[in-house]
């Protein structure tokens, strides 16, 4: 599979992430075979966030890949950790004891990729940094980034952090495209002009962070998927005339969308199917066309100035 580096560090990753979310949906026998089609596809990096199942997700992927030190050599792991009961939480002791947590569900001495998971209001930066540096020196984990934060969120860290942010994870999908949509409608007096975010798609640009578009088959929060829903019928043909051109499924199409953008992102997927989990590996091989891409996105119901 095609490969990036993360942000500005030297870690090349596969454009497609395997999110787990959902990976105590499945039996046993189910969840090792989806793991081991996931590698087979080149889809190694596997995504996690020690709320998802309560903590059991991560110790079903252990499980699920038999992990040891051989498996974990070919192998990427990001968690995330910040999210409590009703609070988000940035102190130093619950990220230092967050992450032994995730060390211990997922077998493992060390993640890849750590990320703070959703903003904490009552963040003090300095306790951020003192948690990194810990863990860093450590070797309990080697690259960090965020989740869901907007660009002066992000330089309120850095002015402690020294550690590079490497990725921010972002709501994104076809449906769902107000980073993309406010920079489109510079001054203008309609909603899509509402700048919600602070300009993230182009921060993360200007500063390379690699932005991983979460839910990128969803609208709304939450609502449901768009592909083969009658809410979006011109969506759904125009993705099916794409992908009968490229003779591929229109998931694939979906992640081939957001693949196009010069950003290089690197969507998460969180599908547990197998055969979807193979039409979104097959994304990495596409690349739209400028005009392919301005169609699916005002077939959308995006308009263009």
């Amino acid at each position: 599979m095609k490969t990036i580096k993360l942000g500005t560090s030297t870690l090349e990753v596969p454009v497609v992430a395997v999110g787990c979310m959902r990976i105590n949906s499945l039996d046993k026998p189910q969840a090792e075979r989806f793991v081991r089609t996931a590698l087979e596809e080149g889809a190694n990096f596997f995504e996690h966030a020690d709320i998802y199942g309560g903590g059991t997700c991560e110790e079903i992927f252990a499980d699920a890949i038999q992990m040891s030190p051989s498996v974990r050599e070919q192998v990427i792991l990001q968690s995330k950790c910040g999210i409590r009961q009703g609070l988000f939480d940035f102190s130093k002791e619950h990220i230092l004891n967050a992450v032994d947590g995730i060390l211990k569900r997922l077998r493992t001495d060390y993640l890849d990729v750590l990320l703070l998971h959703r903003p904490d209001t009552l963040v003090e930066p300095e306790e951020v940094a003192e948690a990194f540096d810990q863990l860093e020196r450590a070797g309990k984990v080697r690259h960090f980034g965020v989740s869901n934060q907007n660009p002066m969120q992000i330089q309120l860290l850095k002015k402690f952090v020294k550690q590079p942010i490497v990725a921010n994870q972002l709501q994104l999908s076809i449906t769902n495209t107000t980073m993309i949509s406010q920079g489109f409608n510079v001054n203008m007096e309609n909603d899509a002009a509402v700048n919600r975010d602070g300009s993230i798609l182009d921060f993360c640009r200007l500063h390379d962070i690699t932005i991983q578009p979460w839910s990128p088959f969803q609208y709304g929060f939450f609502k449901g998927v768009f592909l083969d829903n009658e809410l979006f019928p011109e969506l759904n043909k125009k993705i099916d005339e794409v992908a009968a051109k490229y003779e591929v499924s229109n998931t694939t199409i979906a992640i081939a969308w957001l693949l196009r953008h010069p950003a290089n992102m690197q969507p998460v997927i969180g599908t547990m199917n197998i055969e979807r989990l193979k039409d979104c590996c097959k994304a990495a091989d596409i690349r739209l066309t400028r005009e392919e891409w301005y169609e699916i996105y005002r077939s959308a119901g995006n308009v263009l100035p």
